[in-house]
Order: structure tokens, then sequence, then C-alpha cells
């Protein structure tokens, strides 16, 4: 069983992330997205967009999408769950997770592909849309805000992989200068307490 990661991407960062947590060590096998390594014909008989992380088990089935293999690791493992046991919790964790993924995380990547040129060998950039992108992500950092006013985590009381879906967001936000604001002071203490955890190092 393998991962394939790029140690320097978000994406597969939130895979890593989660995996420390549950105290899985896994083998990483390294792809370069720069050079394209993830698009070539190797990689799309293994996910056929080219998108990474894709897990590999031992039998040669692959798994892509981050949520995808959290979901697989949390049912091998369920022991200090991430993503609920409760069907309250359950929802709740999801409900957090995808909008977070949708609203900050998404909108971040967008920012970066079409302002930063990274990928422009293999996509049209659009730098207006990027820009705009970048703003609806900023704004949503208002709604993490107020979330954390009441509640300890993403998610309520209980660390989950909706905290580490925001996590990842943030620190890729910082490439495009999108931050946590001096007057978010909820999300700052949340962000600080992400950042003692061991996991953050993964």
């Amino acid at each position: 069983m393998k991962i394939y990661d790029t140690k320097t991407a978000p994406t597969p960062r939130r895979v890593r992330i989660f995996l420390a947590e549950k105290g899985i060590e896994m083998e990483y096998v390294q792809v370069d997205l720069a050079k394209g390594e993830n698009m070539s014909p190797e990689m799309r008989t293994k996910n056929p967009i080219g998108k990474i992380p894709v897990l590999e088990l031992d039998d040669g089935t692959c798994i892509g999408e981050s949520d995808a293999i959290c979901l697989y690791f949390e049912a091998l493992h369920p022991q200090n769950p991430l993503m609920g046991t409760t069907p309250l919790e359950k929802a709740t964790i999801a409900m957090w997770q995808r909008q977070i993924e949708l609203c900050l995380f998404n909108q971040i990547g967008m920012c970066f592909q079409h302002t930063s040129g990274y990928f422009k060998d293999r996509m049209t950039p659009i730098a207006e849309f990027g820009k705009v992108s970048g703003i609806s992500a900023s704004k949503y950092l208002n709604v993490l805000e107020k979330r954390l006013v009441d509640n300890e985590f993403m998610a309520g009381t209980s660390f989950s992989i909706a905290d580490i879906t925001a996590f990842c967001a943030i620190d890729f936000g910082k490439v495009v200068d999108i931050r946590i604001g001096d007057s978010q002071v909820n999300l700052t203490r949340w962000y600080d307490k992400m950042n003692e955890r061991p996991s953050a190092r993964a």
C-alpha cells in the first residue's frame, strides 16, 4: 500500500495530516507536479483526471480524492475518529468539511492557479477569476471567525477532518497573500492550536 504524494501541495497534505493523527505509517511516492508527472500515462491509469494524492492498495486498486482516501482509512481504523461517530456528529463534520472545501480551500486553489501562472502550460489562467476567488476565500474567513466564537473546533467540540481542511487551506493561502486578519482572534486562537499538533509537521 502506498500513496502518490506531492510534499509541497496542500491537498496531499490533508491526507498526510489525517494519517498522522491516526498514527498510520505509509509509504509515500513523490510526484513532481511542476514537471507534470501527475499527467503521465502511468499516473492516468491510477487516476484518470491526473490529480494527486492517489492511494494504491496492494492489489493494485487505486483511490483518488483526499476525502475518499480519508474515508477509507477512517473505516479501516475507526479508533481516534476524525469523521464523527454518531449520526449527528458525522453529518455536522461532513457539512463543515464540505463548506470549508468549497468556500475556502477550492477558492484559494483557484486564486493560485489563475494568478500565479504555475500551471499555464496545461490550463488557460483567467486572472480576474483568480482575483475574485481570492476575495471570496478571504470573506469566508469571517464565517469561520464567527463559528469559532462558541466552538473550539470547526465542527464543534472535537478535532476533525474539517479542521484539517481549514488548516491546510489557510497555510496554502499565504502563497497568494490570503491570511487571517488581526481582528480574527478566534481564528488565530484555533490556528495556533492547530500548529501545536504534531501532525501539523506531516
